[in-house]
């Protein structure tokens, strides 16, 4: 089989600048051992996201210039409007400046104290603003794809028992919507099947609950279903992402990720009641409906995103993309969860680094090392972002999990820039004895880990 190249030409280029370990050991100190604080120009590859971080195609920025910068009723709009109904089939398309804020309306709308809303795994945006809201977000996970090295193909399928038992538990009236993310993000970015969609869709029509797809990586998930999941093989990806659409009731999409551009979201739905008061949110804190807080050209931007995403040359790039960063991985020694997903791979930090206990943040110091030693900025996804803070100063309750993810932006890396990386990885690897935990100095309420402060620990213990 021949290697499956780049799908695309260089048009455009920009430089990146090289460090060295004394400069970004300064630049990591000031930003407070804090990944996010950095500036990038003291970075080298930029793996922290592949939210918003892409390169876009030329017919992308041919977009921008038909951009109708009309406040209300713009062309734009409607080329939007008319491309994302043609994907997910649903009646009202709400535009947003990113998922986030089309997460924050609709959980606005119908999250209360008291409600519980299910996921495959919530990320961490999504969670807070559950809980913002006052709800319970459970991840409903199934119980053998917690384990992060086993072989399984949709291992970001929703556990069907777990939320039956969950409704039964609260009660359809506590219960204001059923939500699956796809792909599963803080899971390892694994896909879920049509088979599993199936399933929660017969669920909530059961107890008559609204389902709503948290659909960032809509076409990486269709990817996997026609290669993996049986009777699927011979379908355009497409295809199988209307099938997955229209089997919800409404979704929310970060359109940084499979929009294939640097700033956008949407909320679209059903059910017009619904809508309507969303539409009277997104005035109060975005903009009027037809822009919701993005220009024109954005809107072009991404209706041509929309179109180019689900492309099977670009999709089979770009999971061997992140198939081969995880071998290298392997190959020096660093366990990742397998298999690994369409976006990034996630070091497990927790394997790696046996001699870090969560409360020194394992995954934090992992990811720290890795831009030390080689200016790669990756992200982590343990005890940090996910861990839960206990009173009197005793140790935060722990996430299940520690892991670093490397987030591959769409088409601005090359293969010989996954090589520096898997580099970069081995080198780590080589040292992970000598790696020692960090502490928190300071964190906010609600998603600490973008803005906490941290040092590094000299004697292997935060107490």
């Amino acid at each position: 089989m021949r290697t499956i190249i780049e799908p695309f030409r260089v048009k455009s280029v920009e430089p990146i600048r090289q460090t060295t370990r004394e400069q970004r050991e300064h630049a990591l100190g000031e930003a407070g051992w804090n990944l996010f604080g950095l500036s990038s120009d003291d970075v080298l590859i930029v793996l922290l996201t592949d939210s918003g971080t892409g390169a876009m195609s030329s017919e992308q920025w041919a977009a921008l210039m038909r951009g109708d910068e009309s406040y209300a009723g713009a062309r734009s709009f409607h080329r939007f409007e008319s491309v994302v109904k043609d994907l997910t089939g649903f009646e009202y398309v709400i535009p947003t400046h990113q998922g986030r804020a089309a997460e924050r309306i609709l959980f606005s709308e119908l999250v209360r104290d008291g409600h519980v809303v299910p996921n495959n795994t919530h990320f961490d945006t999504t969670r807070a603003n559950v809980e913002y809201q006052g709800g319970e977000a459970r991840d409903l996970i199934m119980p053998e794809h917690r384990d992060l090295h086993v072989e399984a193909p949709f291992k970001g399928d929703l556990d069907i028992e777990a939320l039956e038992a969950t409704i039964a538990e609260f009660g359809a009236e506590q219960v204001p919507l059923v939500t699956v993310t796809v792909t599963d993000n803080s899971g390892g970015g694994q896909p879920v099947s049509l088979a599993n969609l199936r399933a929660v869709r017969e669920v909530c029509d059961r107890h008559g609950l609204p389902f709503f797809l948290d659909a960032a990586r809509f076409a990486e998930n269709a990817w996997f279903i026609v290669q993996r999941e049986p009777g699927q093989g011979d379908r355009h990806p497409r295809d199988v992402a209307r099938e997955m659409f229209r089997m919800a009731d409404g979704c929310w999409i970060s359109l940084k990720k499979d929009g294939l551009a640097n700033i956008g979201g949407v909320l679209a739905m059903n059910d017009p009641d619904l809508a309507e008061r969303c539409r009277a949110t997104l005035i109060l804190t975005e903009g009027f409906p037809t822009y919701g807080g993005l220009a024109g050209r954005d809107l072009e931007a991404l209706a041509q995103g929309l179109v180019e995403v689900t492309e099977p040359d670009y999709l089979a790039y770009r999971v061997r993309t992140a198939e081969y960063l995880a071998e290298l991985a392997w190959n020096a020694g660093v366990p990742t969860v397998r298999p690994p997903g369409g976006h990034a791979v996630y070091l497990d930090a927790k394997g790696l680094l046996p001699h870090i206990p969560p409360h020194e943040l394992p995954a934090q110091a992992l990811a720290c090392e890795l831009y030390l030693t080689g200016g790669v900025r990756g992200v982590e996804i343990g005890t940090l972002m996910f861990g839960r803070p206990q009173p009197d100063g005793a140790p935060d309750t722990p996430s299940r999990h520690e892991l670093v993810r490397l987030a591959l932006p769409r088409r601005t890396y090359t293969q010989s820039h996954i090589d520096y990386v898997g580099e970069v990885i081995e080198d780590v690897a080589l040292r992970a004895e000598q790696l020692r935990g960090l502490r928190i100095v300071s964190q906010p309420r609600f998603l600490r880990h973008f803005t906490a402060q941290l040092e590094p620990l000299t004697d292997g213990s935060a107490s």
